[in-house]
């Protein structure tokens, strides 16, 4: 603090010390007369803070907050330091696309969402929709509850095929489809221009959208249609999405998708152009972010998230009768060499998602989220049966800890 001041009607508060102690006198000092300080700023939006403290940086002030701080200096003892943070997105659209079941990460992000308070509003693959439908209609339990014991209501669900951005685009077949019977508008533009119709706007964009009709080839017997697909489905569906309802969104707000760390390291397993998928789709968040951030003032993030025995995961290689699905041996196989031995939850990706749509992340965008209990971070497995001889011979500090069985008592 630049002390004492030199004029009652003026004073200079520089904080941007060199020790972590003088940072929290200066915390201690400033906290009781922070609010008086910050009243003529607009709070950020979507947040609720108890207490705001400038942390860098010179800025004026008013007499008032002068004889404040001169109060406070002289009762720094007694002085309680409170700051908390509450994510309020009451009054925000989140449209998430992918939604079609309770399993998925989709569904976990609108359920945090929605603990935030956000309406939701989901597309849905027109094929799965009447099933959707019904399931929630019937209530899907406990991963339908909200942290204050209420259900997640969805205020509408439309049909939505990211394969087709336009009208144009969907082929007669699939207008003739039985799947597709009595749906119509489900491209994405007509699928933007019903929401625009029914809320007026959009907050928040996630997209969970994903398909790979070639995804347990190899990539050397992939074929270019089912290559081009999974990267239509997977990728460019992003684009188009952000394309289309970028124009609906307010200054500030987000877009979120996910990947998979297919996309920067070899997965044997997951084939047909899927890597690529996400590799593209990780790229094109960066050029989005710079492009929709100067066009609308949106953000644009994706989070890689480690993997889940979604309805859509299982698909991948479902095992036989009896047999154990592909997904679940990557799922061993992430808690056996991960920084964090245990299970990952959908709900730790829906709480990332929270974080990122939120105004908390308000200067984040362009980047790519590990969600993934730190296994994007690892270079070595342990679990290798090369490595069987030599771990059986380690004890004690730290190879307890290091074992690969080790996740087994985290579940």
């Amino acid at each position: 603090l630049a002390w004492p001041p030199s004029h009652e009607e003026e004073l200079v508060v520089i904080m941007g010390s060199r020790s972590a102690l003088s940072a929290l006198m200066c915390l201690a000092i400033a906290a009781p007369i922070a609010n008086a300080f910050m009243a003529p700023f607009s709070p950020v939006t979507g947040l609720r803070q108890t207490t705001q403290v400038p942390l860098a940086g010179a800025t004026r002030v008013n007499p008032l907050f002068a004889k404040s701080l001169l109060s406070a200096r002289r009762n720094v003892g007694n002085t309680n330091l409170k700051m908390a943070y509450e994510v309020d997105l009451k009054g925000k659209v989140a449209f998430i696309g992918g939604v079609a079941d309770a399993s998925g990460y989709g569904w976990a992000i609108a359920k945090q969402l929605a603990n935030a308070g956000a309406t939701i509003v989901v597309g849905t693959w027109p094929p799965v929709l009447s099933l959707f439908e019904r399931g929630l209609k019937k209530g899907f339990g406990e991963d339908q509850q909200l942290l204050d014991g209420s259900m997640m209501e969805i205020a509408k669900i439309y049909p939505l095929d990211a394969m087709y951005s336009t009208p144009d685009e969907v082929p007669q077949e699939t207008k003739e489809n039985k799947r597709y019977a009595g749906l119509e508008g489900y491209d994405i533009q007509s699928c933007a221009a019903k929401v625009k119709e029914d809320f007026g706007k959009v907050d928040i964009m996630v997209h969970s959208l994903a398909n790979g009709p070639e995804v347990t080839k190899p990539l050397l017997e992939t074929t270019r249609h089912g290559y081009l697909a999974a990267s239509s489905a997977s990728a460019y569906s992003m684009v188009s999405m952000v394309s289309h309802f970028g124009p609906l969104m307010p200054d500030g707000g987000a877009c979120v998708s996910l990947t998979y760390l297919a996309s920067e390291r070899v997965v044997p397993g997951y084939g047909g152009g899927m890597s690529s998928a996400k590799a593209q789709l990780e790229s094109d968040t960066k050029v989005l972010a710079w492009e929709a951030g100067r066009k609308y003032g949106v953000r644009v993030n994706t989070i890689s998230a480690g993997p889940l025995a979604s309805r859509a995961a299982i698909a991948i290689k479902k095992g036989a009768p009896g047999e154990r699905n592909y997904i679940d041996y990557c799922i061993d196989y992430n808690m056996a060499n991960s920084p964090l031995p245990k299970p990952l939850f959908a709900d730790d990706v829906g709480r990332a998602a929270l974080a990122l749509c939120s105004d908390l992340n308000s200067a984040v965008t362009g980047t790519c989220q590990y969600v993934d209990n730190g296994m994007h971070a690892m270079g070595l497995s342990l679990d290798s049966k090369n490595f069987a001889e030599y771990l059986d011979g380690q004890q004690g500090d730290p190879w307890d800890f290091w074992k690969p069985d080790v996740y087994k008592s985290k579940i």
